[in-house]
């Protein structure tokens, strides 16, 4: 039977002597999420996701993997060997430093050769043709398929990296920081890139970032970190909305709502029974996961209340009140 998450770590500590790594850490992690994990230098995010991925030993808890044959393994108790095999068949691990990742002294279609080979792939063949498809998936001329990934820009290098680690279908997406390095237009076109990608794969990932804005556009939900323990986790529109410490509340104040509240969040329930077949309603509609910024435009072409429908049926209101007070309270 298919269970309900696809990878789980469940209360993990890491020590460094005296030093916190990170401390009694539990993530659910749904097939097909992605999971931003964000904090300041040192708040142990880095040091979380080589633990999941196995580089570190944890030293408290459990790391659970509901892997391809529905087999729920936890890795922190297999053997050495045992390990390795995830890591190649299950895991794939993208870091900050393509070259950290990929083999400079071979091509680039041989980078991700030798990554479908782990897996069992003996074809030569076929082998080159996946990879001349994934060149293609992650836009590099795939007439550079046989050039060293030393000869390529850091941000193709990065997109060979990405290709190398997805073209062997792992289960789970480890991605350490990987868009920091880069320029920022460069940062921008690989997001957008890793987003479309996500949405045609339903790749289930786990990112690392210190940058909220990216953890924003990028993550489905968000896990903030401080001093080896996360504070909050959640949707972008629930910890903006609602953050439940003061480092959090400091940590998303220069995010702007337009980007993350949605109308479901600040509409009032609809208790008279309104009818979308009213005419003053149905000029005066926005979906469930409106942005604040669509509430806003309409808002100034329509004055007056807004109502928020789901499956053609009214469920919300949202008057002029509520909007302003959401705009409000993300300045202050």
């Amino acid at each position: 039977m298919k269970q309900d998450f696809l990878f789980k770590a469940s209360n993990i500590s890491k020590y460094y002597g005296q030093n916190i790594g990170c401390k009694n850490v539990s993530l659910d992690i749904n097939p097909g999420e992605i999971l931003g994990i964000v904090g300041e230098s040192g708040s142990g995010k880095s040091t979380l996701l080589n633990c999941i991925y196995g580089n570190l030993e944890v030293d408290e808890g459990d790391i659970f993997l509901n892997d391809k044959s529905e087999k729920i393994l936890n890795f922190t108790k297999i053997s050495e060997p045992k390990l390795r095999l995830i890591q190649r068949s299950d895991l794939a691990f993208v870091h900050q430093n393509p070259r950290d990742g990929l083999r400079m002294n071979i091509s680039a279609g041989g980078n991700i050769g030798e990554r479908l080979m782990a897996v069992g792939h003996r074809n030569y063949g076929e082998i080159r043709e996946i990879a001349l498809n994934w060149l293609e998936k992650v836009e590099i001329d795939i007439s550079r398929i046989d050039d060293k990934p030393s000869t390529f820009s850091g941000g193709m290098q990065q997109r060979v990296g990405l290709a190398r680690a997805i073209s062997a279908n792992p289960d789970v997406l480890l991605m350490d920081e990987p868009f920091s390095a880069l320029d920022p237009l460069i940062r921008r076109q690989l997001q957008d890139e890793f987003i479309k990608l996500s949405k045609q794969l339903q790749k289930t990932t786990v990112f690392i970032t210190h940058d909220l804005d990216e953890a924003v556009r990028i993550g489905d939900r968000i896990a903030i970190m401080k001093d080896g323990v996360v504070d909050q986790i959640g949707t972008a529109e629930e910890i903006v909305m609602n953050p439940q410490t003061e480092y959090v509340a400091n940590f998303v104040a220069g995010i702007s709502r337009l980007k993350v509240v949605k109308a479901h969040a600040i509409m009032k329930p609809n208790v008279t029974d309104l009818s979308i077949n009213t005419p003053s309603v149905r000029n005066n509609v926005v979906n469930l996961d409106a942005s604040l910024t669509e509430i806003i435009e309409m808002s100034i072409q329509r004055p007056g209340d807004i109502y928020v429908v789901d499956a053609e049926k009214v469920v919300g209101v949202i008057e002029q009140s509520d909007i302003l007070k959401t705009v409000i309270e993300g300045t202050e």
